[in-house]
């Protein structure tokens, strides 16, 4: 079976996400912020997964604009919380640029789909 890249690249991503939400609430004692980027996170992936299983073209380009905007939820989010320092520059160093990252290939397949005629 062929990887798909956004699949995976997405799931690696709420990993981390996951990850960091967990190191917030235990060590900033932060829950309003740190649960805001855990759901637009984790939102990515499963609006993508749930995009690769798409009934329709239609349904495909919906589940997939979803996690376009979810993926720039979380980059909000994570500049916010790097900003307010609940995340040092380091973390946000690492984890902003695969947010980007995955952000330009839904954003990519997004467009590319709906040009297909």
């Amino acid at each position: 079976m062929k990887e798909n890249v956004i699949s995976t690249k997405s799931f690696a991503f709420a990993i981390e996400i996951v990850k960091l939400y967990k190191h917030i609430t235990e060590y900033k004692k932060e829950y309003v912020l740190s649960k805001q980027i855990l759901k637009s996170g984790t939102s990515i992936g499963a609006n993508v997964r749930e995009g690769i299983n798409a009934q329709s073209r239609a349904d495909f380009i919906h589940k997939f604009h979803i996690a376009q905007k979810e993926s720039s939820e979380t980059l909000y989010w994570l500049e916010l919380l790097n900003e307010t320092n609940y995340i040092d520059d380091e973390t946000f160093e690492k984890l902003y640029p695969k947010a980007i990252e995955v952000y330009k290939i839904i954003s990519s397949i997004v467009k590319s789909t709906k040009e297909k005629p």
